[in-house]
């Protein structure tokens, strides 16, 4: 059955996170295109999953990197030029990271395209609030969903066009903005504390489906917490909140998640 949705909705737009949430991109596709650049910059640096585990409590590539250099090398923290290096450091990253990606290696997590579709059946605007680059989120979608699917999203919030990483709330506000639309007529789903730190700081209810390196974290304040989005035939594990008897996620769970 196709839901009805108009401007008096309770539920106009899903805000999807990306890392972790739409796809399980953080230890095999993030790690591995960092590992890569490393060694092709001749660097003796590894990060394996302990340490990039740790690393994820710092949001954005960039950030991550400089306090990786701040706490672990800290002689070479004070290069000159060193916001220039990051960054070029970072670009290298990225390029491995989409060759992953286009390679088809990283999929989807369960439930998030059959979600997608359901949404956009449903005419309940979708978006994108990530802080990795605008490349990768492309690459993702592209390589999972298909070429035009990158259209599909009414707003694709990414990368550093806003000042505050999470948990800071800024790129939920830009998309928010963006989107026109209150944060009572929305809906976040993400996978970490920074994340929903973020979502509930911009208002908005959260939906969290939690991942091998975030499963232990602080996640007061969901709306509902998740193993996945779930599917017909894989049904996903309630760890805290009432799906209403639903054992996937999809518009009308959403919508009774409003009420």
């Amino acid at each position: 059955m196709t839901l009805r949705i108009d401007r008096y909705s309770p539920l106009r737009a899903v805000l999807f996170d990306v890392d972790g949430t739409l796809a399980d991109t953080e230890r095999d596709g993030h790690r591995l295109a960092f590992n890569a650049a490393f060694e092709k910059l001749s660097l003796d640096w590894e990060w394996d999953v302990e340490l990039y585990g740790e690393l994820l409590a710092v949001t954005g590539g960039k950030e991550r990197i400089r306090h990786y250099m701040e706490k672990y090398v800290p002689a070479e923290s004070n290069k000159a030029g060193l916001d220039s290096w990051i960054a070029s450091l970072h670009k290298a990253k990225t390029r491995h990271y989409v060759a992953l990606l286009e390679s088809g290696k990283i999929p989807l997590r369960p439930g998030v395209g059959r979600l997608i579709q359901h949404l956009r059946d449903s005419k309940i605007k979708i978006a994108i609030a990530t802080t990795t680059t605008p490349e990768n989120v492309t690459a993702l979608l592209k390589s999972t969903l298909g070429e035009d699917s990158p259209g599909w999203f009414d707003v694709i919030g990414a990368g550093d066009i806003v000042p505050g990483k999470k948990p800071e709330p800024d790129i939920y506000l830009w998309v928010l903005e963006r989107l026109g639309l209150p944060a009572h007529q929305c809906i976040a789903i993400e996978d970490s504390e920074n994340g929903i730190r973020a979502s509930l700081a911009a208002g908005l209810d959260t939906v969290v489906t939690v991942n091998d390196y975030t499963r232990l974290q602080d996640f007061s304040g969901a709306r509902l917490l998740l193993s996945d989005l779930g599917e017909p035939t894989q049904p996903f594990t309630v760890l805290e909140g009432d799906a209403h008897g639903a054992v996937w996620v999809d518009a009308d769970l959403l919508l009774k998640l409003k009420d």
